[in-house]
């Protein structure tokens, strides 16, 4: 059985379907000419042209078109039996907060690997802004307040919903707390976003001296599930915790804040695009 060369035999079918060598090498990450090449030794070897060359583009020969036909077919076949005997796993790059991603998405990425065996999730635990055309950055969750700016999908997974949260031990054997100038006789901890700061200036309070003051999230909460003081943070990222009874809620603003944790990606990308939108639908579910 005489077998042609494989890859001259995709770059045939992808210029077929194209009409055009350029947009055939863009998708198979070839050169123009290295296609051109492998369309002509292709048809060297079958000793019949398969294109009539165009100023504008390309034409199928008679018989060009039906063994493109064939070859789409017998290559779609291929693909889809390496489909079924090695599933193909696709990568999605999702840029999180650090925060957020050690107290609420690495908890988690069990569940989702378990709903997504077909997803290799990277996971980029950063504050800074993401730059999709850049950084390789496919999804972002952010916190932030609209308006976004344009050219960009933005989806609010859940509001800031701020609490003051303290283990047990902690409030046990501290003053008692029914109203918000309580915590001035507490022990606070401060992260990079000062809320505490914020919130006493909104009731025209100094802030207490005994603030302990931290660069993340998370390390003002973890001092807080060892009973150091209280944090102030988004519920969102204490559930599992105030559920277990590891923490308390001392306290909840009451303020309709503007600012959320939103998801973000470009518009209109196309690559990734089923990958991204599974990862999307996975947070939407878990925060629903």
């Amino acid at each position: 059985m005489r077998l042609p060369n494989l890859n001259g035999l995709r770059a045939f079918e992808c210029a077929a379907r194209h009409l055009n060598f350029r947009l055939a090498a863009e998708e198979l990450n070839l050169t123009q000419g290295a296609v051109a090449q492998q369309v002509r030794k292709l048809e060297a070897s079958l000793g019949q042209k398969l294109f009539r060359r165009r100023a504008r583009g390309l034409d199928l020969t008679e018989s060009g078109a039906a063994y493109a036909a064939a070859v789409h077919r017998a290559l779609t076949d291929i693909s889809d039996a390496t489909e079924r005997f090695v599933p193909t796993t696709f990568s999605v790059v999702l840029s999180v907060p650090p925060s957020f991603a050690s107290l609420w998405l690495m908890p988690r990425l069990a569940d989702f690997e378990a709903h997504n065996p077909g997803i290799d999730l990277q996971v980029m635990a950063t504050d800074r802004l993401a730059d999709f055309a850049a950084d390789g950055v496919d999804l972002a969750v952010r916190q932030a307040s609209p308006p976004f700016p344009a050219g960009l999908e933005v989806s609010l997974l859940a509001p800031i919903d701020l609490v003051a949260v303290a283990a047990p031990d902690y409030v046990n054997q501290s003053a008692p707390i029914s109203e918000f100038a309580d915590f001035t006789a507490h022990r606070l901890l401060e992260d990079a976003h000062e809320r505490w700061k914020h919130l006493f200036g909104v009731v025209n309070l100094a802030l207490p001296e005994r603030v302990a003051k931290f660069n993340q999230t998370a390390l003002a909460f973890e001092m807080a599930l060892t009973g150091r003081g209280v944090a102030m943070v988004p519920r969102v990222l204490a559930g599992a915790e105030l559920a277990r009874g590891d923490l308390l809620e001392l306290w909840r603003d009451p303020a309709d804040a503007a600012s959320g944790y939103y998801v973000v990606e470009p518009r209109g990308a196309a690559a990734n695009l089923k990958s991204r939108q599974a990862v999307r639908d996975w947070l939407h579910a878990r925060f629903a």
